[in-house]
């Protein structure tokens, strides 16, 4: 009689350990925290296309996704005097596992701030006029899609959330999914633990900036087709 209990309890066993490994391997928990669908806040930084639900307050909560890359879309030193607005024209920091793509080299910005002034006026890969991108170069299309994948989560930063929400005008523009984007704000206002400090004083007490801890994307435009 023991026996034959005992052979009911390891069957069981066996069956549960067995539905276990299946569901562990046929359905996967990734432990990834759900995504809300992308919803722009109120006000002003609405105006912006900041997210309302993920954003630099809680940006920390949904990093390090296999499904997602990050991209903060500051120059290294932007020409604009952002300084003249709270902020800082040097990328003076950045949120761990973002990398920088700076938007002026993307597409021409404009409706900047009349205290900031003009940002980088040189070649992009698009041009914006009355709402409508052109192509400036053959590769330019390949680039874009290289750097912000369309089978990809996208988390858009930069330092106050400007640059961030006409990168996503653009992706969206251009064929992305809206609801696969996410403009997470400026990195002037972010507070949390993953922040990767790129200024330092030196021993006179100048600012000096460590620009070899940034992850960066260059683009060399004397390598591409002008179309």
């Amino acid at each position: 009689m023991k026996r034959f209990i005992w052979g009911i309890v390891t069957g069981v066993a066996l069956l549960v350990m067995g539905a276990f490994l299946l569901g562990r391997f046929a359905f996967p928990n990734t432990g990834l925290a759900p995504l809300p669908k992308p919803e722009k806040s109120e006000g002003q930084r609405g105006e912006l296309g900041i997210d309302k639900n993920i954003n630099e307050s809680n940006i920390d909560d949904y990093l390090d996704r296999p499904d997602a890359v990050y991209r903060d879309m500051r120059m290294l030193k932007d020409p604009g005097n952002y300084k003249a607005i709270g902020g800082d024209s040097y990328l003076s920091g950045y949120v761990r596992g973002f990398e920088v793509v700076p938007l002026p080299y993307i597409v021409n910005v404009s409706g900047l701030p009349e205290e900031v002034g003009n940002t980088y006026t040189g070649k992009t890969l698009f041009t914006m006029k009355a709402n409508e991108y052109k192509v400036n170069y053959y590769e330019s299309m390949a680039i874009l899609e290289a750097l912000f994948p369309k089978d990809k989560i996208i988390f858009l930063m930069c330092g106050g959330g400007g640059y961030a929400g006409m990168t996503k005008a653009l992706l969206v523009a251009l064929g992305w999914d809206e609801n696969k984007i996410y403009n997470v704000g400026g990195y002037w206002y972010y507070e949390g633990k993953n922040k990767v400090e790129v200024r330092r004083d030196n021993v006179e007490g100048e600012a000096v900036y460590d620009f070899y801890k940034v992850p960066y994307h260059n683009i060399d435009f004397s390598t591409l087709v002008e179309k």
